[in-house]
């Protein structure tokens, strides 16, 4: 290695291990000074063992001081590359900067969640997602029918958004089976399953995951109670089960009027409780309003959680529409929706988007009977009366021709409102 390499700017340990050694010498030589003055004899054989032995400890000192520092930064690619700086850096970064970031709550589940916190994370290690386990379909559904789990769809989202790992890896926990009796089963459900069987409770075996992956922040069940969520239509038919609901007021032609769960007395979980009462910031969605959102909110002590809460309440709409849950709906038929289910709630802003999408891809939604969210006048008189801030922006980020928020941009809006 080159000197000049071995002084560029890294950990910022080098210039304190030299001024470190500097101190050590301007010691010794004043030191010296007062053994001559003593008139303290002192062999050349002595003085060779002292300079050893006074090496040889600053040589361990510096090692397992090192290693103590090391220690302390943990990530998965140490235990299976070599150290590297870039890594290291990176997890220095991570406990000095983001650390001190501010702590952001987030509830909600399924894709909206996870892609803001892939954004999220970007500024802050402070974050707890509280993710919905009324999902019933696909994968997790199965899995929640024959092993008495709950649903880990949602929560495997979130904590692969939060971690730290290698793109094989995650690749590898989205990997759905393509036949057998495992098809369309994710693999990431599969070791949240093994997990939970391997633990005494649900709530160890993610927070086992949590740390096998080393999750920037933590991800809760919002309860650890089995729920099921019914859907009421304005035309009086229950529905029972969180996929049939949209699926059958599409079929009904009718709107959804309410949901509810069962065990309407099921608590959530403390933690969640905790972080809701505690946090800088508090993100209701991006997500399904009534299969995503909502049933987080039905959870006994969730809506008490945010009526107490000492920091700001944000709520963002999806970008979208969605078929059979919120057709033609504005930002004020949210927010009356979710107030409807949780009264009084403080909400302080709400972020919409304004942008647009290629005609090709807004072709694909509308063909599937979702349009943009629209925000109206009516919508900024009404949360202008209510004293809720509306920030608007163009939030829209095209992938594989689906849309999405722009979780960068949207987390900077974000980290905004606690500068």
């Amino acid at each position: 290695m080159r000197l000049i390499d071995w002084l560029k700017p890294g950990l910022q340990l080098k210039r304190w291990v030299l001024l470190g050694l500097l101190g050590i010498i301007l010691v010794a030589y004043a030191a010296s000074y007062y053994i001559m003055l003593l008139n303290i004899p002192l062999e050349s054989q002595m003085a060779i063992g002292i300079l050893i032995l006074g090496l040889g400890i600053i040589y361990f000192s510096l090692k397992f001081g090192l290693n103590s520092l090391l220690k302390n930064i943990s990530f998965l690619g140490s235990l299976t590359k070599p150290l590297d700086k870039k890594n290291v850096n990176k997890q220095v970064y991570d406990k000095r900067i983001l650390s001190k970031g501010p702590k952001i709550v987030t509830i909600g589940g399924g894709t909206g969640s996870s892609v803001l916190l892939r954004g999220l994370k970007h500024f802050t290690t402070n974050i707890t997602a509280i993710v919905t386990v009324a999902d019933d379909g696909g994968g997790s559904g199965v899995l929640r029918e024959d092993l008495g789990m709950l649903p880990p769809g949602d929560i495997r989202s979130c904590i692969l958004a939060l971690a730290e790992m290698e793109p094989t890896m995650e690749k590898l926990l989205q990997y759905r089976f393509q036949e057998g009796s495992l098809k369309g089963q994710s693999f990431g459900n599969l070791l949240i399953a093994a997990m939970d069987g391997t633990s005494d409770s649900f709530e160890e075996a993610i927070k086992k995951i949590n740390d096998v992956f080393a999750v920037s922040g933590n991800v809760y069940p919002v309860t650890l109670e089995n729920l099921t969520l019914f859907g009421k239509l304005e035309n009086g038919m229950i529905i029972q089960g969180e996929s049939k609901i949209p699926t059958t007021s599409i079929t009904e032609n009718s709107p959804i009027e309410s949901v509810y769960i069962e065990p309407k007395d099921a608590s959530a979980l403390k933690e969640a409780i905790s972080a809701i009462k505690d946090a800088d910031i508090v993100i209701m969605g991006p997500g399904s309003l009534y299969t995503s959102i909502l049933p987080n909110l039905l959870v006994e002590g969730i809506c008490e959680a945010l009526a107490s809460k000492r920091g700001k309440l944000v709520y963002i709409p999806n970008i979208m529409t969605q078929p059979g849950e919120t057709d033609n709906y504005s930002i004020i038929d949210h927010v009356n929706a979710i107030w409807k289910h949780c009264p009084g709630i403080p909400f302080d802003y709400v972020i919409a988007n304004t942008g647009k999408a290629a005609e090709k891809t807004e072709d694909k939604y509308h063909d599937e009977g979702a349009s943009f969210v629209k925000v109206t006048d009516n919508d900024k008189k009404k949360l202008k009366d209510y004293n809720i801030m509306l920030l608007e922006d163009d939030f829209v980020e095209v992938k594989n021709q689906y849309i999405r928020h722009d979780a960068v941009k949207l987390s900077k809006t974000i980290l905004d409102l606690f500068l």
